[in-house]
């Protein structure tokens, strides 16, 4: 299922109601969901390879202690981290400044994810120290999607609430 951006976010306590939450695709979500949001946003960092690392394993550890606690929202939430440390990394490497499409983003799309319409702006020469930093969130992103106690609580959840 989609994910929906028509909840009242400053309000829903996902922790409290994960039959609310939807998996969505890649990051959705990422920067909307409490409270895991306010537990995971502190620690991620992409800067330098060596606070990538850092940040990459705190939220790993994160990702493990929702597992363990079976919180499946919070893992997946982890997760999403994860990728959009990938991503953003990636995206500062490619594009200087992380600037990647022309224009601002229309209000009705704030904080969801794409272009909108806006064109792609060119390629710098890459930056090799925010590729390695891209690289180890990668790393980390790809270790908590093969988990198998992420797999298997992500099943469940979508068995449990079709989402």
């Amino acid at each position: 299922m989609p994910f929906d951006y028509d909840l009242d976010f400053t309000t829903v306590d996902f922790r409290r109601h994960p039959e609310l939450y939807r998996v969505g695709k890649g990051e959705q979500g990422v920067l909307l969901v409490q409270p895991y949001k306010g537990e995971i946003l502190p620690h991620w960092r992409f800067r330098t390879p060596e606070v990538a690392r850092e940040s990459a394993d705190t939220i790993y550890g994160l990702f493990e202690a929702y597992l363990k606690a079976h919180d499946f929202v919070g893992a997946d939430m982890a997760r999403k981290f994860l990728q959009m440390g990938y991503t953003r990394a990636r995206r500062y490497a490619n594009h200087r400044g992380g600037k990647k499409y022309d224009g601002p983003v229309p209000d009705d799309k704030k904080g969801q994810s794409g272009a909108h319409g806006r064109p792609e702006l060119p390629r710098a020469p890459e930056d090799p120290v925010k590729a390695e930093s891209a690289a180890i969130f990668k790393a980390k992103w790809d270790e908590a999607r093969a988990h198998p106690d992420y797999q298997q609580q992500r099943a469940g959840f979508q068995d449990r609430y079709g989402k």
